[in-house]
């Protein structure tokens, strides 16, 4: 598989010579008494050891105990413990350090609902709404190593539990808030959950979303859940069963405001987070309290600049990784998390922008999906609000389509700020992102992340020249990498340590090209291979989205008798276009003019939406599945189900 970036283009953004200067990287560079970003980049290369007990000094990460050693892989890569022998809890260095500095008057979470209620708690107030709820579940005893989960739509209570379960010692289990009955119960048994933590219910697009009614359905088939605390956002009556359900605010009033961090290991489980496989149950990803507080210190204070001053808002859902890091992100830096109730579009379209504008937010996460969805509206809508407090972007989850790239870059940053990339997974946090002090090109990352040893490789994992694409892999352990999977050694080596031996192959395909510029390219597994050559799935999508002619597209592999695979697509048209034979045929000329006639698309599907997890993924596997009619795994993840239905009976159509 191999392919030029000359469609990418050059470099679009520049950063200026006071960013540069300004940045938490020369910060830390300074602090290390290195000349510049290439020197600590090889150091942190040669000596891992040094790098990592650098980092964790910069961040100024709290401990009780200070730990003996930073690494130590006496085990093997694959299974990597850090900070040996300390003690410590995540909430002392996200916010009993910032109340210690004297800054428990800012802001540090700010919410707006879906119906334009408003409310903040500065740290102060946090600090002691975390410890009242801390406190109140220990007298319901809760303690150190039981798992609950945390099933709750996008409101200031998610943040306080998720504090609150940290700072007592919980296993957090970070559930959709769109979850059915079914995933939550194999996921709370997985678990062994002892109690969940959640509310009545939430508002989207303008309808209530029951909640609480959804757990009690998944409950009864898990015995180990003896307590469930219930918040009240929409205020309407719920069944409480007596001796299990608690209101939340009677389980506060019987907490106090000076209730202290309980005393860990470094390595002690934070959070479990639930990543969809393609077959059999969900993978449980482990997270400690050391590693996601470091490398989520890297990831956005370090490669995103995060700065105290920043107002952070990731529209995001808290099942999903990136909803506890935004949280732990915004409070480690000192900065403020802006949290918003249901969809970026509703109730008016340009409801993204709006908040942007009205909260201040400076550091705005988005994705590919998500930049699709506002720009079917136009210009219009994102033309009349005052974005000038936006001074960065961050996406993660899906590769870019330049066009999508550069709407965002021009109409929301409006080329004063970075699209900053950032690719890792659920399982690891980051292994590449754009770093500040280099400029970039649409869609790219300025390279790997220090500590991590990223690079590309071929089938052997030998590293691929510029142009080439190969597998994203790990060379070198990092400490935001999962402990492997709860209670699945033998899936975890198999699944991210079996196919190049001592080498972490993430997945995704990614190439360099001669600017040393990196791109991701979609899944390895998603690869689509027609008489002997081989693509990804978003290559085929941008060329469709390039027409201008569909707002988003999916491209797929389907078994075939002459070239062995063909390729299939499933396309949301344009708002002014008309589904039919003349689009198709423009559609499928586009995709030959890019790849070539061995990539001409056998089949063009037209269908409303495309199947898609509630962080804007969308499950190409599941597509696959509907059209060789064959079962389409874990779909617990799903935030429409409804397209599945619509893509099955498109199919039969096309069929008869």
């Amino acid at each position: 598989m191999a392919r030029t970036d000359d469609s990418i283009g050059g470099f679009v953004w520049y950063p200026s010579d006071a960013l540069k200067r300004q940045s938490n990287w020369a910060a830390f560079i300074s602090a290390e008494n290195l000349a510049d970003y290439p020197m600590l980049a090889r150091k942190a290369a040669q000596d891992p050891e040094w790098f990592w007990n650098a980092l964790i000094r910069f961040l100024d990460v709290q401990f009780m105990k200070p730990y003996s050693r930073v690494l130590d892989q006496s085990k093997g890569i694959e299974w990597s413990q850090w900070c040996i022998g300390a003690t410590g809890n995540m909430t002392l260095s996200l916010l009993d350090r910032h109340l210690g500095a004297g800054r428990g008057g800012h802001d540090a979470i700010v919410w707006e609902g879906e119906d334009g209620s408003r409310s903040s708690l500065s740290y102060r107030q946090l600090a002691g709404e975390v410890n009242r709820l801390a406190s109140g579940l220990a007298a319901l005893g809760l303690g150190s190593g039981d798992a609950v989960g945390i099933y709750m739509p996008m409101v200031p209570e998610v943040a306080v539990a998720y504090l609150a379960l940290a700072r007592l010692g919980c296993i957090i289990l970070p559930l959709f808030s769109g979850f059915g009955a079914a995933a939550i119960t194999a996921r709370l048994n997985d678990a062994e959950a002892v109690a969940v933590i959640t509310a009545d219910g939430s508002l989207r697009r303008g309808k209530p979303v029951e909640m609480k009614g959804v757990l009690d359905e998944a409950i009864k088939d898990v015995p180990t859940v003896r307590h469930v605390v219930v918040a009240r956002r929409l205020g309407h009556d719920v069944p409480m069963q007596a001796g299990r359900d608690v209101w939340w605010s009677d389980v506060a009033a019987n907490g106090r405001y000076d209730f202290a961090a309980v005393e860990l290991p470094a390595e002690h489980p934070l959070m479990i987070v639930y990543t969809s496989g393609t077959t059999g149950r969900p993978k449980g990803t482990v997270h400690t309290h050391c590693g996601v507080t470091v490398k989520t210190g890297q990831d956005f204070i370090l490669c995103f600049d995060l700065k105290p001053n920043d107002r952070l808002m990731w529209m995001t859902d808290f099942g999903w990784l990136v909803g506890p890091l935004q949280v732990t992100a915004a409070l480690l830096a000192g900065a403020t998390c802006v949290l918003a109730e249901g969809t970026p579009d509703y109730p008016e379209t340009g409801r993204l922008w709006q908040l942007v504008q009205d909260h201040g937010v400076s550091f705005l996460g988005c994705g590919p999906t998500l930049a699709r969805m506002m720009m079917r509206y136009g210009t219009v809508d994102i033309s009349k609000y005052d974005l000038s407090s936006l001074r960065v972007a961050a996406s993660t989850g899906e590769p870019w389509d330049r066009d999508s790239w550069m709407w965002i870059y021009e109409n929301a940053l409006r080329r004063r700020g970075p699209l900053m990339n950032y690719s890792g997974g659920t399982e690891l946090g980051g292994l590449l992102a754009t770093n500040v002090l280099y400029p970039f090109k649409p869609a790219s990352f300025s390279g790997p992340i220090p500590g991590t040893g990223a690079d590309i490789v071929d089938q052997d994992g030998c590293s691929v020249g510029p142009g080439e694409v190969g597998e994203l892999v790990m060379r070198q352990a990092c400490i935001g990498t999962t402990r492997g999977l709860w209670r699945d050694p033998a899936r975890y080596i198999e699944n991210y340590w079996s196919r190049i031996p001592g080498l972490w192959v993430h997945g995704d395909w990614a190439s360099r090209d001669a600017d040393g510029s990196w791109f991701i390219h979609g899944r390895s597994d998603d690869t689509i291979k027609i008489a002997g050559k081989r693509t990804g799935p978003a290559e085929i999508e941008a060329l469709l989205l390039a027409t201008h002619r569909v707002s988003d597209a999916a491209a797929v592999a389907v078994p075939d008798p002459v070239k062995g695979s063909a390729v299939v697509c499933a396309v949301v048209a344009g708002p002014d276009e008309t589904p039919g034979p003349e689009l198709a045929a423009a559609l499928s000329d586009a995709v030959v003019t890019g790849l070539g006639g061995s990539f001409r698309p056998k089949q063009l599907l037209f269908v409303h939406d495309l199947p898609r997890t509630r962080n804007l993924k969308t499950m190409r596997r599941v597509i696959r599945a509907v059209l060789l009619a064959e079962e389409p795994g874990d779909l617990s993840a799903l935030v429409n189900p409804e397209a599945v239905e619509e893509l099955r009976k498109t199919m039969a159509v096309s069929r008869n």
